[in-house]
């Protein structure tokens, strides 16, 4: 998340302005209502709507998004999902993790994407709404078609098997599935119902009478999952969606797992792309994050050839002249202006509600502002770039929140800022160390042998 200065006062709702404050003063990246915050962002939004209409109109998108820790990817990309969510697309934001989501068992990563499923009018999981709506389309298309009350049931099963033929080609059990839930349903047994539907998502250890009052056996596996992705791609189309973009973030983890897994990860990573490119998922845009390091890195990207090529962007060029349309993007970050502006951006809107909204931007001025920004930096080894989510919880939490309440409070005389450990993360605390005389690297450490 790149900014260039404060955006002039917008007058938002009390329910948006709460949604991002609130996740601020939790350090946290908002849910929602980061158009308020998405100063500096327009250079990419010509290239990312073209791609979005592309989606929209049949086509798969894969993006790569690059940069260091702190400069804005999951903003970014949550951003991009805001604004694709007002063309009626769903959204999957998905942390790949070696634990919870491996990304070489692509089940586990289908799964979490149901669960993390949501549209404009549902919160995750949206996999339910969904389906249901779909088979209302195919209710009111059968209807349309002049099928009577009688007749439905059996024009809509015409219609399911012809909706999901392609589908069926490479995961069969996908429609039977929807079947079984659809029959669970019309006998009014929704302990059924709702266990179909999580075999659907590709939940483990559904109770085995569900399966088979549904027809289907097993767990999904890898393979199927793909198959299942399609799909959901299809409902979503045929349930008034435009399309679904899924999130990857956080994929420079697979640096740190074993290297047998790392290499089945980036493998399976290269499988996407490819099927994105062939055509076999219309409707969707892949997005993955990751740190320059993962794509430069011998550990990363660079450790397979092929997937390396994929995503081959050249970035020797100045900065400015970035192409927003490659197959990788970066994000340039923060430095000390673009800090100061956002931090204005925030206070501004936070004086919107505040009791004395006057108050609030002269005790906190553009000059406060300014100083905090440079001892957040400061206490992070000068890494600016690393310092906006620290930043913003110390403006919103500590400062904001007291000049709101306390009428005698001056920061300039009653805040000094400090910074716990517990309340940094890895990096965070790494560069809190160097500022503080710690080691900046593993050879400062001495060991006794």
């Amino acid at each position: 998340m790149s900014t260039t200065g404060s955006k002039g006062p917008v007058h938002v709702s009390a329910a948006r302005r709460r949604t991002v404050i609130d996740a601020l003063r939790r350090g946290a990246v908002p849910e929602s209502g980061l158009d308020l915050l998405a100063t500096g962002l327009d250079r990419f939004e010509a290239a990312l709507d073209a791609e979005l209409d592309a989606v929209a109109s049949g086509e798969a998108v894969f993006k790569a998004v690059r940069g260091e820790y702190g400069s804005g990817k999951t903003f970014f990309t949550r951003w991009l999902g805001e604004r694709a969510k007002r063309r009626n697309f769903a959204v999957a934001e998905i942390q790949i993790s070696e634990n919870e989501t491996p990304l070489h068992k692509l089940e586990t990563v289908y799964r979490r994407l149901t669960e993390r499923l949501t549209t404009s009018s549902f919160p995750p999981s949206a996999l339910r709404p969904v389906v249901d709506a779909w088979f209302y389309a195919l209710e009111e298309d059968a209807l349309a078609a002049g099928a009577s009350e009688d007749e439905l049931p059996d024009e809509v099963e015409k219609l399911l098997v012809a909706r999901l033929a392609e589908v069926s080609r490479h995961a069969p059990s996908f429609a039977t599935a929807l079947r079984g839930y659809r029959t669970a349903l019309a006998d009014a047994d929704e302990t059924t119902a709702a266990a179909v539907l999580a075999w659907l998502g590709g939940q483990p250890h559904v109770a085995a009478s569900a399966r088979r009052a549904a027809g289907v056996r097993g767990d999904l596996d890898h393979f199927g999952a793909l198959g299942f992705l399609q799909g959901l791609l299809t409902v979503l189309r045929d349930s008034g969606h435009t399309g679904l973009i899924v999130v990857l973030d956080e994929v420079e983890t697979l640096q740190r797992v074993r290297s047998d897994a790392r290499d089945k990860a980036l493998n399976a990573l290269r499988q996407l792309i490819d099927e994105v490119h062939s055509g076999r998922f219309p409707g969707l845009y892949l997005i993955i994050t990751g740190t320059p390091a993962f794509y430069d890195g011998q550990q990363g990207v660079q450790r397979l050839a092929p997937l390396a090529q994929r995503i081959a962007t050249d970035f020797t060029t100045d900065p400015r002249f970035d192409n927003p349309r490659a197959v990788q993007i970066r994000l340039p970050g923060f430095n000390q202006e673009s800090l100061v502006g956002l931090g204005v951006t925030i206070r501004d809107l936070y004086a919107q509600a505040a009791a004395s909204p006057e108050r609030v931007k002269t005790v906190v001025d553009d000059l406060y502002v300014a100083d905090l920004a440079r001892a957040v930096g400061g206490a992070l080894g000068g890494k600016v770039g690393v310092a906006p989510r620290l930043f913003l919880k110390k403006l919103v939490g500590d400062v904001l929140d007291r000049v709101d309440q306390f009428d005698d409070f001056d920061p300039r005389q009653h805040y000094r800022l400090t910074v716990a450990s517990s309340e940094l993360t890895d990096v965070e605390r790494n560069l809190a160390a160097t500022a503080t005389g710690g080691p900046a690297s593993a050879d400062d450490i001495d060991v006794d042998l």
